[in-house]
Formats: structure tokens, sequence, C-alpha cells
């Protein structure tokens, strides 16, 4: 049995400076190497935990774990260390040895021989080391795909079980470390959250004036209905072939004729499909819009699978950040060919008239489009110090280095608005691409956001932006996945589940309303629609479980004056909620 030990140590340097796609919830995918699977000899299997803190050390067998999770019995070899915890607490452990993670021995290969993967094991490694005291990087990999293979599956204590040393050593003060670490980062991201909500209760002040009650509620549904077409594209220049749906509102039966609409596209997120928003295009739909949602074969659902499955080397190719924008301009220019040609979208499209709006990925996508510029400066900077973040989109990012920087600029000039939710943006545009949009943009940043965080990846960012037509918008506890569809293709093609946070259909209605907001806005150019485009609206309809603010103004020195405040600062006015 393994032994459980905490031994101090010096942090390790990562190998990998630059890493591949690190996308949502800290999985990796990449480059497949599967390893063949043999079973680790009895005489190698890990028996004790020693966990080392500086000069002390002590250990746990893991027959007494197994014990105790097993028949919930306490025996002295264990009792140090779990008699005075509240019984609560005692279930909880026991229910974390032996919960199963649903996930195959492929995927879990697939994952762990990735690049990235190597990049997190490496530093993993300097907190579970082997009995030797070196770096366990190696041997937590071994460990997870034999309890992966193994027929009791992958968890707690089966790793512990696979890990192929007598004993694991467990570096007591570099987790500390690395826990102070990530203590300081949540306290950052909480006080900027909360000087964003401070800000919006300032700018609310100002919509005093307003009654937003006898408003129309844009959460709900318009007047249109619509029909779906599914076109098939073909970019013969790129060898790129995909699909694209696109919902074409029907006027209500009381208009007497239907005017060119301006057309919306959507932009999916890694390991996403056209279907992820399927509520916000039916939304937009009902407005009035024609809704385009291309799928993106480089980076979407279908690749996430074939990677998997074994079927794929990579869950994305860096180029890809520049095929995604040349996805949505094609599908524009068919768009515009068949408006030409095409009986069914003859006069009903106004294709200098677009919108983006774009989540995770496509947030990138939707940003790109609106005029920001890749910044490789910024990018060479920023990579280096890879090793030193906790940013994990910050290794996708560091992947556009393997381009040649010819094309900075991917802006499409008939794109007159933008929104970006949870978008990865702070090193591959920096401050420099960023202040190149010119055109309204919204940028939408979740609180619990741990793969684009929202202070690094969306609050900075946002003090960038040199337009003057601009929008930060923070949901409070909402996750990188609470906008999306909940029986989207995540929950099938993802090897776990899809952390969506409280109330996902609360934080889809929010988006929604904005979206038909912003577009009617600056699409359209309907003043009746500015109203809900305002800190006292988003106010009026935040809930709760998931707090709405809105900003239009907000610097980079308010921002450097809330990072600087003792505590966390979360004294800001409580929401009303609707």
């Amino acid at each position: 049995m393994a032994e459980f030990a905490v031994k101090s140590t010096k942090p390790r340097q990562s190998k990998h400076p630059t890493s591949k796609l690190l996308h949502w919830m800290g999985i990796l995918t990449g480059v497949w190497l599967l390893p063949a699977i043999v079973p680790t000899p009895p005489a190698f299997a890990a028996e004790r935990i020693q966990i080392t803190f500086e000069i002390f050390e002590r250990s746990i067998s893991i027959n007494s774990l197994e014990l105790y999770a097993r028949q919930g019995r306490i025996n002295d070899d264990l009792a140090t260390y779990v008699q005075h915890l509240p019984e609560e607490q005692k279930a909880k452990l026991r229910q974390i040895l032996v919960t199963r993670l649903p996930i195959s021995p492929v995927a879990v290969s697939q994952f762990l021989y990735t690049p990235q993967a190597e990049y997190l094991l490496e530093r993993l490694g300097q907190v579970i080391q082997t009995e030797a005291g070196v770096s366990g990087s190696r041997a937590i990999r071994a460990a997870l795909i034999k309890a992966a293979a193994d027929r009791n599956g992958l968890t707690l204590l089966n790793f512990l079980r696979k890990f192929p040393t007598p004993s694991i050593r467990i570096d007591l003060v570099r987790s500390l470390q690395i826990a102070d670490e990530l203590s300081k980062i949540v306290e950052q991201n909480n006080k900027a959250i909360a000087a964003v909500t401070s800000a919006s209760v300032a700018e609310a002040a100002g919509d005093s004036q307003f009654t937003f009650s006898p408003l129309p509620d844009l959460r709900r549904r318009g007047a249109f209905t619509w029909r779906k077409q599914t076109l098939r594209l073909n970019d013969i220049n790129r060898n790129r072939v995909f699909d694209a749906d696109v919902y074409l509102p029907i006027s209500p039966i009381w208009q007497s004729r239907q005017t060119p609409a301006p057309v919306i596209v959507i932009s999916h997120g890694v390991g996403s499909d056209r279907t992820s928003f399927l509520y916000l295009a039916q939304q937009l739909a009902s407005y009035g819009f024609v809704v385009a949602v291309p799928e993106h074969p480089g980076s979407n659902a279908q690749q996430l699978q074939n990677l998997l499955a074994g079927r794929a080397l990579q869950a994305i190719k860096p180029d890809e950040f520049i095929n995604r924008p040349k996805d949505v301009k094609f599908l524009l220019d068919e768009l515009e060919r068949r408006s030409q040609s095409d009986l069914t979208f003859q006069g009903k499209m106004n294709l200098q008239q677009v919108g983006v709006i774009g989540q995770s990925f496509g947030g990138y996508t939707a940003l790109a489009l609106a005029g920001a510029t890749l910044d490789f400066g910024q990018l060479q900077k920023n990579c280096q110090n890879l090793d030193r973040s906790w940013n994990l989109s910050l290794l996708l990012q560091c992947e556009v280095l393997k381009l040649t920087p010819a094309q900075t600029n991917l802006r499409d000039e008939r794109i007159k608005a933008a929104i970006a939710i949870n978008p990865l943006s702070s090193s591959v545009f920096g401050p420099a691409g960023i202040g190149q949009i010119k055109i309204p943009v919204a940028i939408v940043a979740g609180s619990a956001d741990t793969v684009t965080p929202a202070l690094e990846e969306q609050i900075q960012p946002f003090t960038w932006l040199t337009t003057p037509d601009k929008y930060l918008v923070t949901i409070e506890n909402a996750t990188h996945f609470s906008t999306l569809e909940e029986s989207g293709p995540g929950g099938g093609v993802w090897p776990v589940p899809l952390p969506f946070g409280p109330e996902p259909a609360t934080a889809r209605r929010y988006i929604g309303a904005l979206s038909v907001a912003l577009f009617h806005t600056y699409l359209n150019e309907s003043s009746d629609y500015r109203p809900y485009l305002s800190a006292g609206y988003t106010r009026f309809i935040s809930r709760e479980a998931l707090k709405l603010s809105l900003v239009q103004s907000f610097s980079d020195a308010q921002l450097t004056a809330a990072l600087q405040r003792e505590g966390t600062g979360r004294g800001a006015e409580r929401h009303e909620s609707r």
C-alpha cells in the first residue's frame, strides 16, 4: 500500500513555456499518444501517503483510507487526521475517496499525453512526488491511466492504489504556496467584480428617472416566427467545408411588409457546435433579425469527439485563430451571393449591417472580426511567464506564436456591433489590439469562470477599449458555461459533466435581452432600445442567484484602485430582484 508524504522542495520550472489548447474546465486536448496500459506489479503499488512539512513528516496508509471509505471505520493510523472533523466533512471525505469519474482510459491517455497536460503535470508534480522526493508528474500520469483502465474506474482511492512507487510524498510547503497563490487570484477577481458592481450602482443612480416596468420584456420571445435553412459551405481556397444554420424571420400578420433585416452571426466555443446557442438564435430571429450560425470544423464538438476517440491528433490547431474569423467572412460572402441569386434570401438580408456574438473562443472570434488585432509582441512577453500563471486560457493564446505574424488584422467591415461572452483576449490582442476596435461592443464576464478568468480576460481588456460605445457586463456566480444550452453537445461530448452553475436559464435570458437591445440599438438605429443598455435596467432584471451588472465607463485607474484596497470590497449595494 502507498504512503502519503509531504516534503519541502524548490518549485520546478515547466518544460513547456508554450502549450496547446487548455479550454473550458481545464480539460486539455491536443496531440494523441495512447500508451500501452500495462498492469503495475503489486510490489510497485503505493502503500502509504507521506505528508512532509519541512523537517516534519507524518504518514497514512492507503489501507486505512480504504477501510474508512468502504466501512466508515477509523483506525489508529487515520484517527489523528479525521477525529476532529465534523460528521458532515467525514461523510464528504468518504464520498470523495470512492466517487468514480466517468471517463474512459482512452480519453485520459489522450489528455495526459498532450503538451498542455505535461505542463500541468509538472506543476502538480511539485506537490505530489515519488518516494525519492522527485517530481511525481510521470507517476501521476501513470496512476491516472491505470486507474481509469481498472474495473473499479478512476476514483481518488484507486488513483492512490495505482501510484507506481511504494509511497506518495506530498510537499505541504509547496501545496500551501499554491493555495496561497490561488487564494490571492480569487481575492483579486472578487475585488474587480465588486468594483464593477459599485460602478454599476453609481451609473444606475443616474437612471433613476426611468421607469422600466412598462417596457416590453426582452427576455421573452418577440413577435416574429422563423424558418431555418441549413447551408453546406465549401471554401475551396482553404479546403474547408462547414455547415451553417440560417434563421429567417417571418413577419407577423399585422406587419404589411418586411424590409431587409440586419444579420447576426453567432460563433460557438471549442468543443461546442451550432446548437450551443440555439435559444439565442431563436430569440434574435423572433425580434426580426436574420441569424446565421456557422459550425467551425476545426474546433467544434465533432473535432473533440474525434480526438477523444483517437481519430484526430489535436483538439485545435493554431491556424484556427485565423480560420474562425475567415469562416464568418466566407459565410457572409455566401449570403451576399445568395441574396442575389436565391429567391429564399432575396430582399431579406441587410449585409451591410451585421452583428456578431461569440462565447469563449467564439468571443475571441467576435472581437477579431470587430477589429481587435493580433499582438505577437504581447504574446511573446506574456508566454515567457506561462509557468507563473494560473490563467488557463493563456495556454491556448500562446499557440498563436506558432503562426507566421503575417495577418494580424481579421476585421470585417460589414460588422457594425459585437458581443463577446467569456472571451480570451488579454495576450492574443493585448492593449494595442483591443484598442483598435472602433464599433460598439459589449464584453460579458462571469465571476465563477475558471477557464477565461473575468479579471484578466474581460475586465482588464475592457479598460483598453477606446470605442465610445462600450459595455461591460458581469454576472456574479456565472461559470464559463452558464450561457450555453444545457442540452447541447457538451453533455454528450465532454468526458465530464460541465458546470453550468446556478440558474443557467436566468443567464440565458440575460444574454437574450442584452443581445436584442444592443443589436436593435446599433444595427437598426432604434433609440427605443437604448434604455435597456443601462445599469438601471440590468439591476431591474437582476436576480439574487446571478446578480447582473452593467457599466459603460470603467477605467484602468478604477480597476487599479480597487485591486489595491484591503479586503474583498464586497460592500456594494445589493441588487433588486424581479
